[in-house]
């Protein structure tokens, strides 16, 4: 409200003990939060393993008290517990795990939001929670149309979250040593859009300089421009999280791409190639794809081994979902945990140029939430 002045949360737990009491009353304790050994009885809440639910601020309601907002440290701390013990829980489908994460998360972003948290640690927050988000959606992988997920609502809680966090960065409260490598994700993440394009252009030059949001505009413009071979080198060279971002995009690149080689290739009797070609070219996890990927879209194959353009043949009936992508995208983890990725990402090179907080500067590496 206008004049009104936000408290300082000082919950110290990733849920309120009054909001564990009331859930388990209601039975509302979503498995994943439950304590071990409950076979008899109802659920009973585990203090470690319970986060905050979102609940959408009821209009006319007076603010919560402190008491129920979380601090950035426990934010902070609860966007690592989900990251890390969480997005690879092993009990759970990864859709069931992507809806609690999601929600969990915006309930971060609603804590952040009711109370009075400097710029710098906020984005530090925001930053996580966002990177945890990307992961997790990529993980869906083609399954993600299953389980207890919607995917619509998923893409949304993305937007929100690049709105909350492109938003704190527009305070110029600073520095933000991760902004250029966040910008770049939400142009990654909106591949093609010209909006997207047009709001990152706008950002100070030397914020533009930094090597994390020069390789998400190259990605844009082989995007644009229909260039194939250079589309997908740079898509083989983005670090995970920006592969998590770009992920959406790939199936319908790889359309693109194919549906050029058939203008260029068909011909009544047929031309061929080798369906290692096609695996190479489009970035995709083995030939299996490139069979599934060719048959989809009405193209003979000449064997196992070789595919045919062959004029009238090609149809584009519905969009074949990504696979695992493991080359672009899985492959990447290279033994690290999402808990890792997320905490403490490869950072933007230094740019050795002087640069105050408002004006975006690549920064050197550091982890997120650890001091110097």
């Amino acid at each position: 409200m206008p004049g009104c002045e936000l408290p300082q949360g000082t919950c110290p737990d990733m849920c309120p003990a009054a909001e564990r009491a009331e859930r388990e009353r209601e039975r509302r304790l979503h498995r994943l939060e439950v304590a071990p050994g409950c076979l008899r009885g109802p659920p009973r809440a585990d203090p470690q393993r319970a986060v905050k639910e979102y609940r959408r601020p009821a209009a006319g309601k007076p603010p919560p008290p402190p008491s129920q907002l979380r601090p950035p440290s426990v934010l902070l701390a609860t966007v690592r517990y989900l990251a890390g013990q969480v997005a690879d829980c092993a009990g759970a489908t990864r859709a069931e795990v992507a809806s609690f994460v999601a929600d969990r998360l915006r309930a971060v972003r609603l804590d952040l939001a009711l109370q009075d948290a400097g710029d710098a640690e906020a984005a530090v927050v925001l930053e996580a929670a966002l990177a945890t988000l990307l992961a997790v959606v990529a993980q869906l992988g083609p399954d993600g149309a299953r389980g207890p997920v919607d995917t619509v609502l998923l893409q949304t809680q993305v937007q929100e979250s690049f709105g909350s966090l492109r938003r704190c960065y527009s305070q110029g409260g600073g520095p933000y040593p991760r902004q250029a490598t966040f910008q770049g994700l939400f142009l990654l993440y909106n591949l093609g859009s010209t909006e997207a394009l047009q709001e990152i252009l706008q950002l100070p030059a030397p914020l533009r300089a930094c090597p994390a949001l020069r390789k998400a505009l190259a990605v844009d413009s082989a995007f644009r421009e229909g260039n194939t071979a250079r589309l997908f080198r740079l898509l083989r060279s983005l670090p995970y999280l920006q592969s998590c971002a770009v992920q959406g995009h790939v199936g319908h690149a790889r359309r693109l791409a194919l549906t050029r080689l058939t203008r260029a290739l068909s011909t009544p009797r047929g031309q061929t190639l080798p369906l290692g070609f096609i695996v190479h070219l489009l970035a995709l996890d083995g030939l299996h794809e490139a069979r599934d990927l060719c048959q989809a879209h009405g193209l003979p194959l000449d064997g196992e081994e070789r595919v045919v353009f062959l004029r009238g043949r090609y149809a584009e009936e519905g969009l074949l979902p990504v696979g695992n992508c493991h080359v672009l995208v899985g492959s990447k983890l290279r033994g690290r945990t999402l808990e890792e990725v997320v905490m403490t990402e490869e950072q933007d090179e230094v740019v050795h140029r002087p640069a105050s907080p408002t004006s975006g500067r690549c920064a050197s590496p550091r982890g997120l939430g650890q001091s110097d």
